[in-house]
């Protein structure tokens, strides 16, 4: 069952600079939060959190940053790639008002968490976080969920001038939220984290992957924690107690990488 399935790319959607979104046909049930492990034929495996969820189609959205997603960013409608999946824990969607926060392409996988807090009628508002405005993605996708939109970027280009951060200490300075739910850079949402006090708060974290369900613990992180199987989404207490939360990560030889 961890073989990977060929599929065919059935659409691919070109979201912001760099960034695109592959579509493929797929009726596995999915948790938002969870992700596929993603094969590049001839190129790699990767894993990839799932940003589109229908019945019979899934897809993911990411940014062209290395040779695997430049890889992928390249194919077209109708070539195959293989996946595995759906891995990992996702969010858990509770409460009555709910502050989401995506920074990135952190936003990608964020998006099926606000649209199942829609579906339930629950009332949410969204801090998307990005560098400039020509990265920023999915903004009318959200709109539609009839979630509160804001957008802050480092250089004010749109929405406000800053970090997403900013914006949400405002919100959670004004507003009462029964949960925080984020996803995005790291030192992000270790000050996201800080900021949440005694609000309950979920973060999905990103780490250097082989297997994807456990087996290899190359994602190890904390005591023992494996994101891949345990995470990649962790509630606060959980973070409490990850050391290298927001301090660092590790390369594919196991080296320190301070973010």
């Amino acid at each position: 069952m961890n073989y990977p399935k060929i599929t065919k790319i059935i659409e691919t959607r070109k979201e912001a600079k760099d960034t695109k979104t592959i579509l493929f046909k797929d009726s596995v049930e999915i948790i938002p939060g969870q992700f596929f492990m993603i094969w590049i034929p001839g190129v790699d495996e990767i894993p990839m959190s799932v940003s589109y969820i229908d019945k019979d189609i899934k897809g993911i959205t990411f940014r062209k940053i290395g040779d695997a997603t430049k890889a992928l960013y390249n194919l077209k409608k109708d070539d195959k790639i293989g996946i595995r999946g759906p891995y990992g824990n996702g969010f858990k969607i509770n409460g009555k008002n709910i502050l989401f926060v995506g920074g990135g392409t952190g936003i990608a996988m964020i998006a099926p968490a606000v649209e199942k807090a829609s579906y339930e009628k629950i009332t949410s508002t969204v801090v998307l976080g990005v560098k400039n405005k020509d990265e920023l993605f999915f903004e009318k996708k959200l709109q539609k969920t009839g979630a509160k939109i804001f957008v802050a970027t480092d250089d004010g280009s749109k929405g406000d001038k800053g970090f997403a951060t900013d914006l949400a200490e405002k919100m959670l300075n004004e507003h009462k939220f029964d949960s925080v739910l984020t996803c995005g850079p790291e030192i992000m949402m270790k000050k996201l984290h800080s900021l949440c006090n005694n609000i309950p708060f979920q973060a999905s974290l990103e780490r250097y992957m082989k297997c994807g369900f456990g087996i290899c613990g190359q994602c190890c992180i904390g005591k023992g924690l494996r994101v891949c199987k345990d995470g990649p989404v962790f509630d606060g207490e959980t973070l409490k107690n990850i050391e290298e939360f927001g301090k660092y990560k590790r390369d594919a030889s196991g080296k320190k990488i301070p973010l």
